[in-house]
């Protein structure tokens, strides 16, 4: 399983652009593969962003990404590796969100697709991560 970020799933949803278009791309390919998933937070996050939640599934179903729920050691990881960037001087920009889908992507997937790749490298070590290119 391949997990995707909510900004690349934004970006696919809004269909403006080359971000929409390179997300699409990415996101063939890693269907290709095997199956692409989003966690419950990275759910909540598209919702934000994007009105319409009953259609927003719609449209992650017809694309052909699925949905795979956070277990309970992915959330732990999650607070550990905030814990620890607020100890290196990490301030409030980054929420536990941020966390919580970095964990379950290197817990419970192989990958995650996502346009803020320094971070994700930086605190989830061993993770691949996947960058969609315009």
């Amino acid at each position: 399983m391949i997990a995707a970020d909510s900004s690349v799933l934004v970006d696919l949803i809004s269909g403006d652009g080359s971000d929409s278009e390179a997300a699409a791309a990415t996101l063939r390919q890693a269907l290709h593969i095997g199956p692409v998933v989003l966690c419950e937070v990275a759910l909540a996050e598209v919702c934000t962003s994007v009105q319409g939640g009953a259609q927003i599934m719609e449209v992650l179903e017809d694309v052909g990404i699925g949905y795979s729920a956070m277990e309970p050691k992915a959330a732990l990881r999650a607070g550990e590796m905030q814990r620890r960037y607020r100890q290196r001087g990490g301030n409030h920009s980054r929420t536990v969100a941020d966390f919580l889908v970095g964990a379950h992507a290197l817990l419970q997937c192989r990958a995650l697709i996502t346009r803020d790749a320094d971070f994700f490298r930086d605190y989830f070590k061993g993770l691949r991560v996947i960058v969609p290119k315009a």
